[in-house]
């Protein structure tokens, strides 16, 4: 992402802004995501507080279902020849990262998107989904930007207006927002939609049920901690069950504790069903029928995750590049592919299969690599690590360098989302970590 001077679209002050022109999917396994959810190319002017998208071309690439998809934006007035100009570029750039046996025809026969809104169906599209789904999801968009742009009081009445576009997929979309706009440490537009969620969670018939969700799973996990302190035993585990006032908190419950509910649980459970009677009795039975359900569609789905994790590790496993094919997997590698990655190593070693145990290795060392934080969240860690107020102005200063603009959009990032923390602690460590960096940064200025 480049920083480039442009001209507010609103007030056409100068203004400084992220731009981001080629979301090649070969590169970067995050660029669609990106591009979907708006998170680039914003524009934020501070003369007269505009913030929205920014006019920019934009090639966008997706090897896997060979896509090289181009956007102009007709209000920036180029003529043709000029349009080539900048993105030929880009396209060379798509091009020259492909080895020679991934360049295909379509790179050749790029398609052009007249409008912003046809690159986006198009991208969809690929993925199935059709125009009346991309139609739903658009005036759900709409919805949502014309709640932020219009005062509070009015809200009770757009709400009753569009009440059939808040649903549980609305506020999917609320969410990927909030977290937009905690990555871009924008707290003026955080605050706005956290009221609006706040508000939609109060009085929308499914907010209030996402907000009861909400609250039978903290319950659940606060019974399961407190049953936890001594030890969590299958008679405790048992009576949290039983005692579970609704299917919501019962299922949180065995979610957190599957690997508790044993044969040795179930018999328990059956000894006191066959000991009950009556009404007790069919309600125990009821439970054993819901527990083992609830169980058997938690092992159906971590067998489905492992069987993706072990084909995708044979997929790197077999690639030219292990490191490259891990970079370009990253989102589906999870604490699942970490399991399979152990275990098959050590079938590997134990096997004596040194050339399999190699390649293997390789993986790990790439996994490590790319999971590891960025130096910047490495710093922060150390920050909020410190044990009193010398300690910290002295990690400052030892690593002021570091201290860049990326360094302080990342700490304003996390201060914002540390906003919706239920941890008040580490609210107060970040904002001290703020205040010093922003003490010594000021002190940097004026000295110089």
């Amino acid at each position: 992402m480049a920083k480039i001077q442009t001209s507010c679209p609103r007030c056409r002050q100068p203004i400084v802004a992220d731009v981001e022109q080629l979301f090649d999917l070969n590169v970067d396994p995050q660029a669609k995501q990106k591009l979907l959810t708006g998170a680039v190319n914003v524009a934020h002017c501070q003369s007269c507080g505009y913030e929205g998208p920014l006019a920019t071309p934009i090639v966008y690439h997706d090897p896997e279902k060979e896509l090289l998809l181009t956007y102009f934006p007709s209000e920036l007035g180029l003529p043709l020849n000029e349009q080539e100009k900048l993105i030929g570029p880009l396209l060379n750039q798509v091009s020259n990262r492909l080895p020679n046996e991934k360049k295909k025809a379509y790179l050749l026969q790029p398609k052009s998107m007249f409008t912003y809104q046809t690159l986006i169906e198009t991208i969809l599209a690929a993925d199935g989904i059709t125009k009346e789904m991309i139609d739903e999801q658009q005036k759900k968009l709409n919805l949502l930007q014309r709640l932020m742009t219009t005062n509070p009081e009015s809200w009770a009445e757009i709400v009753k207006q569009e009440s059939s576009l808040i649903d549980e997929a609305f506020f999917v979309i609320l969410g990927r927002y909030m977290e937009a706009a905690a990555s871009q440490g924008n707290k003026k537009v955080l605050d706005t939609l956290t009221e609006i969620q706040k508000s939609l969670m109060e009085n929308t018939e499914v907010g209030q049920k996402l907000k009861l969700q909400s609250i039978e799973i903290e319950a659940a996990v606060k019974d399961l901690q407190a049953a936890s302190k001594e030890g969590l035993t299958h008679e405790k585990l048992l009576t949290l069950c039983i005692d579970a006032p609704t299917d919501i908190r019962l299922s949180t419950i065995v979610s957190y504790a599957r690997s508790g509910m044993d044969y040795s649980f179930f018999q328990l459970l059956t000894e006191k069903i066959d000991k009950s009677q009556g009404e007790e009795k069919e309600k125990l039975t009821q439970l054993r029928q819901k527990l083992l359900e609830l169980t058997q569609a938690i092992d159906k789905r971590l067998d489905e995750e492992l069987v993706r994790s072990r084909q995708l590790l044979e997929k790197i496993l077999t690639s030219a590049d292990i490191e490259k094919a891990v970079e370009e997997n990253l989102d589906e590698i999870n604490e699942f592919f970490t399991q399979v990655l152990k275990t098959t190593l050590d079938d590997a070693r134990q096997r004596g299969d040194l050339e399999r145990s190699s390649r293997i290795n390789q993986v790990v060392l790439a996994v490590e690599k790319f999971s590891a934080p960025p130096p910047e969240v490495a710093l922060i860690e150390k920050m909020l690590a410190a044990k009193d107020d010398t300690e910290l102005d002295k990690l400052i200063e030892e690593n002021f360098a570091l201290l860049t603009p990326e360094f302080m959009q990342i700490l304003n990032s996390i201060v914002a989302q540390s906003g919706e923390s239920s941890n008040p602690e580490i609210s107060q460590r970040l904002q001290k970590v703020y205040s010093a960096v922003m003490k010594a940064s000021m002190k940097a200025k004026i000295q110089s």
